[in-house]
């Protein structure tokens, strides 16, 4: 089948909290062969591909990783609601497609730190995006050395390392203060329960983004097993 199959059928699986034992004698099968195909020993057939789906009420191409939403939807530009509330610049489709998806899902993400009441961890995600877009900016306007330094206080030989070394920081904060875990006089989140999240809570709670934050999971996750994977071998190499 694939590698994203056995993901998500064991993804669908926990999330309703359903054991592999239920499951197996849901579907029909042993809870050996479930267990193979929720770590991707054996191949399922199209017939139990079908069944699977409808068990867990969501779509085969979903299961395939065909598209990162459990109904199966493959959305366009015009199902992603404009976040920024000020689109004044035209451009081509695909920036305004990314761009929708990365403000939804950064809005979805705000949201999600409010929810888990938690000031220091809405700062410190404000701190971490707000570094990583000022990074972006002094590479691109550095671009062309006409551009004037003076529109900065901080040097360019140093303002890249002391960025990252801030977003560093910022991430260590932002891991401890989700774990609920308090730093000096800093807050943390009290109930961890409230950063639960499942595809279905996502479609539910944050109906608005969920589509976006699914789409920029999967462009992320697809673009880095690209990188990662290891080129194939040349057939005509001596071996």
């Amino acid at each position: 089948m694939n590698s994203d199959f056995s993901r998500i059928i064991t993804l669908q699986r926990k999330e309703r909290k359903i054991s592999q034992k239920q499951a197996a004698s849901d579907l029909g099968i042993s809870q050996a062969l479930l267990s193979h195909y929720e770590k991707g020993i054996r191949e399922c057939g199209l017939g139990f591909l079908v069944k699977i789906a409808d068990y867990y009420n969501v779509s085969c191409d979903y299961l395939l990783g065909r598209t990162p939403e459990p109904e199966g939807k493959i959305i366009t530009i015009d199902d992603i609601p404009d976040d920024d509330g000020n689109n004044v610049m035209p451009s081509p489709e695909v920036i305004t497609f990314n761009r929708r998806i990365i403000n939804n899902s950064i809005s979805l993400l705000f949201s999600l730190a409010q929810k888990a009441n938690s000031i220091t961890l809405i700062k410190e995600v404000s701190s971490y995006l707000m570094l990583s877009v000022y990074k972006l900016f002094r590479i691109v306007y550095n671009a062309n050395p006409k551009n004037d330094q003076k529109l900065f206080k901080i040097p360019k030989v140093i303002a890249n390392d002391s960025a990252n070394a801030i977003i560093s920081m910022n991430e260590a904060d932002i891991k401890a203060a989700s774990s609920g875990i308090p730093i000096g006089e800093h807050d943390c989140v009290t109930d961890t329960e409230t950063l639960y999240v499942t595809t279905a809570t996502l479609s539910q709670d944050y109906s608005e983004y969920s589509a976006s934050l699914l789409n920029l999971i999967k462009i992320s996750e697809d673009s880095i097993s690209k990188t990662r994977n290891d080129p194939e071998p040349d057939a005509s190499a001596p071996k």
